[in-house]
């Protein structure tokens, strides 16, 4: 037997992973293939908004294997001929390419141009073409300050811009992560005794400005503490949003790394936001908030907290 699963799963967040779940046993020791969208159907259909995403294509693959367990990952291109299909024609297709036997979806579930097809659509289709579809319910996440929201994509992409990183981790089942290349900044933390690692995160969610503590694997598999600051660096006059990090040995010293480690694969996690961002009046009284932030990263790093409930 062979069951799928279509969207577009940017975050591969608890929601997604539950759909797989129901996926697999239903099938049992079949296969389970997840059916995508690469690039997002929003890019094809607003091409002029900027597509910024969770989970990039690659971490997309690597987490609905890693966390989703599937078999299989099928990327259609959303072309407009793709797009264009109406509910019946977009299964018929999928079916050819896919010989399956169940569709696992929850209740918001459209599909076909315009968002025309339902769940009762699909289960018309199923009667014609063979295949079972199992509704899976909508789950439910208790944020830390006792609120119930729904896992989404939405709702994720709503905490991070809050700096809510820890209720993220809930959504996620896991910390909010980006994988990106480390790149040149203004080089300017390296003349006040904070050497920073600057990220290319074009196209990335990023979370709220501020300071957080969290953690980097460096490409040789080593871990790091992370103390984060997202932000604009306002004490030294206005510049581009920047993420940028200063990763610390166990003893809160800064590790000790080439100054030019240019165009290396970082993987950054987020724990815990410390503090907003501030213009402060002097670099001394920048470097003294920066002492009291390394005091926060470094007690977070030790105590940790429970951020997936």
């Amino acid at each position: 037997m062979q069951a799928i699963v279509i969207g577009n799963f940017d975050g591969v967040h608890r929601g997604h992973q539950a759909l797989f779940q129901l996926a697999r046993e239903a099938v049992g020791s079949g296969r389970v293939v997840a059916v995508t969208f690469e690039p997002l159907p929003i890019a094809v259909l607003q091409p002029k908004l900027p597509v910024i995403r969770l989970t990039p294509s690659a971490d997309r693959a690597r987490l609905l294997r890693e966390r989703c367990g599937i078999d299989d990952l099928l990327e259609l291109m959303p072309s407009a001929q793709l797009l264009g299909r109406n509910p019946q024609e977009f299964i018929a297709d999928l079916h050819a390419r896919v010989r399956f036997d169940v569709v696992v979806e929850g209740p918001d579930f459209r599909f076909g141009h315009g968002r025309s097809g339902s769940l009762d659509t699909l289960r018309e289709l199923g009667a014609t073409f063979g295949f079972r579809v199992i509704e899976a319910p909508v789950v439910s996440i208790t944020l830390f300050d006792g609120t119930n929201v729904q896992a989404r994509s939405s709702v994720t992409r709503d905490l991070l811009a809050q700096g809510r990183v820890h209720d993220a981790a809930r959504v996620l089942g896991r910390a909010y992560e980006l994988r990106c290349l480390t790149t040149r900044g203004d080089q300017r933390g390296r003349t006040i005794g904070w050497p920073t690692m600057n990220l290319n995160t074009a196209g990335l969610v990023l979370p709220a400005d501020g300071v957080y503590s969290g953690e980097a694997t460096l490409p040789d598999g080593r871990t790091a503490i992370a103390a984060i600051s997202m932000g604009t660096k306002p004490t030294f006059g206005e510049s581009a949003r920047t993420c940028e990090t200063t990763l610390l040995q166990r003893d809160g010293t800064p590790l000790s790394l080439p100054l030019d480690w240019y165009d290396f694969p970082l993987a950054l996690r987020f724990h815990q936001w410390i503090r907003g961002q501030v213009r402060f009046s002097s670099v001394e009284t920048l470097l003294a908030q920066m002492e009291l932030d390394r005091a926060a990263v470094m007690l977070h790093a030790t105590q940790g907290t429970d951020s997936l409930g």
